[in-house]
């Protein structure tokens, strides 16, 4: 007896898609149903025999019609706005309409804040945080009209790609950790304004090796036994094919750190304590009698950042 799968009839996007998380995310999605657009930038080449070679998107799309999936490759920049224009323009017109939208094309320039770069700090806020603020505009625009012509909500789903170097404050990495928590920012804004057109958006910090973190993972080995990875992509991309699904109607502006066969739902953030000026407002006297002793009754070098997820493993 067969199922029926949970992605059957709707279609999906996912950016940065040619390899590493991207692309096991794509074949999730197309695995379970969905038909896929599969956004990575880069035009095709040669390889090593000078023979032309096809573009990573194009080779994933090709992967999973071989496995009996859709899907269409696009080889624009999600960083510049028309690209992404063309990018859910080219989902809507191929497949009839969006229903998922995961965000997870990025890069890396890492870099102590005193020796970055205007360059590298730009770049990096640019794909990531301008990346997904593109995509989302124009997913956005997509549901809203379409909601307007049914009358009703429709069927919206967004999965945007945090960090732990947000969570935690990775010390080399100011540009990643500053746009990674711009998306959270950006998620949770989002899934306040289109819930009422029946639209989610969350934001997982996942842990992988891939491409992009082979120097950030190089201390931890793979397993030699031919387990699977700890850090495989494929720890991570069932959690978003979950939440691109009906089952997750009810999960919405949250933030889950995934990897390893873990999945760790992130508490907001919480008043830690208050204190009120005696009069109209403060003075410096008052601040630093009420102020001061609070943060030397405080653990030694603690800050906003949460470190103690970097040590979150399966139990």
């Amino acid at each position: 007896m067969s199922f029926p799968l949970p992605l059957d009839g709707l279609s999906a996007i996912v950016t940065g898609a040619g390899r590493g998380l991207g692309r096991a995310e794509a074949l999730e999605l197309a695995r379970l149903g969905a038909a896929v657009v599969v956004n990575d930038y880069g035009q095709p080449g040669r390889d090593g025999s000078g023979e032309a070679s096809a573009a990573p998107a194009e080779e994933v799309a090709a992967e999973i019609r071989a496995a009996g999936g859709r899907a269409v490759a696009h080889l624009g920049d999600v960083s510049d706005h028309e690209q992404a224009r063309a990018l859910v323009a080219l989902a809507a017109d191929t497949y009839g309409r969006l229903d998922i939208l995961v965000n997870n094309a990025g890069i890396l320039r890492d870099r102590m804040v005193f020796s970055m770069t205007e360059e590298e700090w730009d770049a990096v806020v640019r794909v990531h945080l301008k990346g997904h603020f593109n995509t989302t505009h124009f997913a956005a625009a997509h549901w809203r009209a379409r909601s307007k012509e049914t009358g009703g909500p429709v069927y919206g789903r967004i999965v945007n790609t945090s960090s732990e170097a947000f969570l935690a404050g990775s010390a080399g990495q100011p540009n990643y950790a500053a746009a990674k928590g711009g998306i959270v920012g950006l998620t949770t804004s989002t899934a306040l304004a289109l819930a009422k057109y029946g639209v989610t958006a969350n934001a997982i910090c996942p842990r992988a090796r891939t491409r992009m973190t082979e120097d950030v993972f190089a201390g931890f080995q793979e397993p030699a036994d031919g387990a699977l990875d700890p850090l495989a992509p494929e720890h991570v991309s069932p959690l978003v094919g979950y939440l691109a699904s009906p089952a997750a109607s009810g999960v919405n502006g949250q933030l889950l750190v995934v990897h390893g066969g873990m999945v760790a739902v992130v508490e907001r953030p919480r008043v830690a304590a208050q204190f009120d000026a005696a009069k109209e407002t403060f003075t410096f006297a008052e601040l630093d009698g009420l102020l001061t002793p609070y943060y030397a009754d405080r653990p030694p070098n603690e800050t906003f950042a949460a470190a103690e997820v970097l040590g979150l493993k399966r139990r």
